[in-house]
């Protein structure tokens, strides 16, 4: 007797087929197809005349300067490493992943490169082979880099010495780093930028904005979406973890749980609608103002790449993070009412114990109002980053100290000590529950368990 199959059977033998083919395409087909289109082998280096040393010398500083700005060598230098020889590890919810090997060594590193397949490595996320490269690479954000700019980057880099120092494998669980994942997650979250049209077009200000300031204003939403990727932390992602471009700038708790990246566009965060283009080139070049100062990640941000920027470009985006954020409210209105976040009016059970111990521990560099002093300790009064939601970034500098970046502008900044063998649980909520809630302000208090929570949390 013959058996029919039924149709349920069928349906299921098509979704398998074509989740096989799928794999298949991933796996071998899609990466063999883009490496027999990918550029010849990159040519050995030749002697070059006066005129070309000259314009290859400029090609090689550009790319420096490129490299510093996009913060490269963080990444993809291990801690006592040779520099760009890979080994930086990144914590992410899936794994760590690791920087690649990016001297011109011959096997280990891109010395068999060439310009072409380094550009599609930046504008498309595509190694030489064909293979997707893991998006912990942000090609999402270098998809917006200009060509020149690219073959300035890989100008520089060519002319690191070699190290032989083999890429690290990333220590991702099957099958998050497989072909089959990568493409998946590409074609959901990525697009390739149309980088001809943008270097054409030239951004248009407000009405009253003069026309040097526009060509400014896009030459610092090219560095703040580009090179500088700073969407990559400052976005929150979704549970694959491709950005939501729809939340942009609206903030995000960083990859390894432990801080918390502000979102730029909220006057409550870390928007700078409120203040002069100036106050932040520089917060972004020294790391400290007189309202703010840099700690965690983004010290380091500021230590490795931003105190590096021109004037020029330092104003640049500066100007494009300004008009990230709606207008914030005026000083008048900000004198008017107490600085609130969440409509919290009781005082916390535990105010008079931090009142204690912000005087004890506190008061002498935060002052006894919380006022700070200008160019060494912040005011904890009126701090947006004291009143935000989120408190991570608060336990952290308490629990582990606060410490800004060395710069050229600031080489001795003034830091807070670590009390996490100080003060308990308990006696860390009470201290941050007052800061919170004093001097007028009014916000959601600590418990002694979100302090344990995060003092607890695994190191990355």
């Amino acid at each position: 007797m013959n058996r029919r199959v039924s149709l349920p059977m069928v349906a299921l033998l098509s979704i398998l087929g074509a989740c096989l083919a799928y794999v298949v395409t991933a796996e071998y087909l899609a990466p063999a197809l883009r490496a027999s289109t990918a550029a010849a082998p990159a040519p050995a280096l030749e002697a070059a005349g006066p005129a070309e040393s000259a314009d290859a010398a400029a090609l090689v500083q550009q790319g420096a300067y490129l490299a510093r700005i996009g913060n490269c060598a963080q990444c993809h230098t291990a801690a006592g490493g040779a520099p760009y020889a890979g080994g930086g590890a990144l914590n992410t919810p899936f794994g760590k992943v690791y920087g690649s090997n990016l001297t011109p060594h011959l096997q280990a590193g891109i010395g068999r490169w060439n310009a072409a397949d380094f550009w599609r490595a930046m504008h498309e996320g595509l190694a030489p082979d064909g293979r997707v490269l893991n998006p912990a690479f942000p090609y999402t954000s270098f998809t917006h880099l200009q060509r020149h700019d690219s073959d300035a980057l890989f100008a520089y880099l060519r002319s690191l010495p070699p190290a032989d120092t083999p890429s690290r494998p990333h220590s991702l669980p099957w099958p998050l780093g497989s072909q089959t994942a990568l493409s998946a997650w590409r074609m959901l979250h990525f697009r390739v930028a149309d980088t001809d049209s943008a270097a054409k077009t030239q951004p248009v200000g407000p009405a009253h904005t003069a026309p040097q300031t526009a060509v400014s204003l896009a030459r610092g939403a090219y560095l703040v979406q580009g090179l500088g990727h700073c969407a990559e932390c400052h976005t929150p992602r979704n549970a694959l973890g491709g950005l939501r471009s729809a939340a942009a700038w609206r903030g995000a708790l960083m990859p390894d749980g432990q801080w918390y990246a502000p979102a730029l566009n909220d006057p409550l965060e870390a928007g700078m609608s409120g203040w002069s283009v100036a106050d932040i080139a520089t917060l972004l070049t020294h790391g400290q103002h007189a309202e703010a100062y840099m700690a965690g990640p983004m010290a380091e941000v500021v230590r490795y790449s931003t105190q590096y920027l021109t004037p020029e470009d330092a104003q640049s985006m500066a100007l494009y993070l300004q008009m990230l954020a709606p207008p914030s409210p005026t000083a008048s209105s900000k004198a008017a009412s107490p600085v609130t976040t969440s409509g919290v009016t009781a005082r916390p059970k535990d105010f008079a114990l931090g009142e204690r111990l912000y005087e004890n521990h506190c008061a002498q560099c935060h002052g006894k109002s919380g006022e700070g002093v200008a160019d060494a300790y912040p005011a904890l009064a009126g701090n947006r980053a004291v009143l935000m939601r989120d408190t991570h970034n608060l336990v952290q500098v308490v629990l582990h100290g606060g410490y800004g970046p060395s710069t050229a502008g600031k080489p001795q900044p003034h830091g807070m000590p670590p009390y996490q063998l100080t003060l308990n649980d308990a006696e860390v909520a009470a201290v941050l529950s007052f800061i919170r809630n004093a001097w007028g302000q009014s916000a959601a208090p600590l418990s002694e368990f979100d302090i344990n929570t995060m003092r607890n949390r695994p190191a990355p």
